[in-house]
């Protein structure tokens, strides 16, 4: 019964903590207390440490001499890199599932872009984010090509690891991408061509490291402001 509750408890720290680095609240380089978020998650020290060396494996904590655990530096040039490479295989993917997509899921893919909607009325950017990802995956969903799948998946889990959430959820950014998801559904729904799916559902996608190549340029012009 102890192990259960130790378990549980290690996975509400990692959850709190990961949550909280994804959505910006524990930003890069920012050091983790443990005895601070013990008492504040009202547990011991052990399933926060527990949580910290998994988030290590995750690659999101990192120690560092004489700070101990901080949340990793965003690595730019690692983030713009795998969603690159994710752009070209989701929109592999989901011009082969265009062909097999159920016409009753279309109110699925609505419905979770509904609450992508919802969740940036309330800036709530991690509800945002994971609606985004439940929506390419059901996209994609009826690729018969494991392998691709299980490659989309895998990048997915490395982009998780690199990115600043902030990076790819600009509120304008964020409004463009919803538009631009309808779009999808319009195109899946209409069932056009598969060149047609795969080229703007990579688009759509490169679209978000444009977006933040564009950001990043008007911060550097902002700073070098005379």
């Amino acid at each position: 019964m102890e192990n259960n509750n130790k378990i549980s408890k290690q996975q509400y720290a990692y959850k709190v903590i990961k949550s909280r680095i994804l959505d910006g609240r524990y930003p890069p380089g920012y050091r983790i207390v443990i005895d601070q978020l013990a008492r504040e998650l009202q547990t011991s020290a052990i399933p926060v440490r527990e949580a910290i060396r998994n988030l290590e494996a995750d690659g999101l904590i990192h120690f560092k001499p004489y700070s101990g655990a901080v949340v990793t530096p965003f690595n730019e040039k690692e983030y713009l890199e795998t969603l690159s490479v994710l752009a070209v295989l989701e929109g592999h993917a989901t011009a082969i599932s265009a062909q097999h997509f159920p016409r009753h899921k279309i109110t699925d893919l609505i419905a979770i872009n509904n609450r992508m909607k919802e969740s940036l009325d309330e800036f709530d950017f991690l509800m945002f984010g994971n609606c985004n990802r439940e929506f390419h995956s059901l996209t994609y969903q009826y690729c018969d090509n494991h392998f691709l799948v299980e490659n989309i998946k895998s990048t997915w889990n490395r982009l998780d690891r690199v990115r600043k959430m902030g990076a790819a959820t600009k509120p304008s950014r964020a409004k463009k991408s919803i538009e631009e998801h309808e779009k999808i559904i319009e195109m899946l729904y209409n069932l056009h061509s598969f060149s047609e799916i795969e080229a703007y559902v990579r688009t759509h996608k490169l679209n978000t490291v444009q977006s933040f190549l564009e950001e990043k340029k008007n911060q550097e012009e902002l700073r070098n402001y005379p």
